[in-house]
Order: C-alpha cells, then sequence, then structure tokens
C-alpha cells in the first residue's frame, strides 16, 4: 500500500461530520472536552489522542482505528517531508 500524498490533518475532517447548524461549542459539549481543545484540533494544532479517537468514534459512529490511522499517516508524512538525516542500513 502506498502513502497517501500530503493526507489532510484528522481535525480537517472532522469539520466535515459536524453539521452546518452546529456550533464548536455544542460540538464540544457533546464530546465533553472543552471548546478550545476541539477548536485546537479542527485547525490542526493538536492531535488527535487516543482518547479524542475514542470519543468520536462514539459520538459520530466510526471505528476509533479510522482517527488514530488518519493521525498517523498525516503525523509521518509530515516527519517525512522535514527528515533530513540520513541512516545507513543495518547489514545483514
Amino acid at each position: 500500500m502506498s502513502n497517501m500524498h500530503n493526507p489532510p490533518h484528522p481535525g480537517y475532517v472532522l469539520r466535515e461530520w459536524i453539521p452546518e447548524n452546529m456550533t464548536i461549542t455544542s460540538a464540544a459539549k457533546a464530546l465533553k472536552i472543552s471548546r478550545v481543545s476541539l477548536s485546537k484540533i479542527l485547525n490542526a494544532n493538536t492531535n488527535i489522542s487516543a482518547e479524542m479517537a475514542i470519543r468520536l468514534s462514539q459520538w459520530l459512529g466510526t471505528s476509533s482505528d479510522v482517527w488514530l490511522s488518519m493521525q498517523v499517516k498525516y503525523d509521518l508524512w509530515q516527519a517525512e517531508q522535514k527528515a533530513t538525516f540520513h541512516i545507513e542500513r543495518l547489514a545483514a
């Protein structure tokens, strides 16, 4: 399986799941988190934790693995773009 080119932060995906008529404050209350915490996720300023993935899965009827997988793919792609070190392959 190939890596996705520049995968979106899961917060951007989450924006699409929240109904247009729902405020961030009411979404945060439904998730039992602060408005600031949800805003940081939605603006890609913080990562989806395992706990948050569980909250999202319960709220949205998804798998928690979906949210964690998106976060890992995003993190890995970002790290690969910044990698400036060269590691020699282990000789067998």
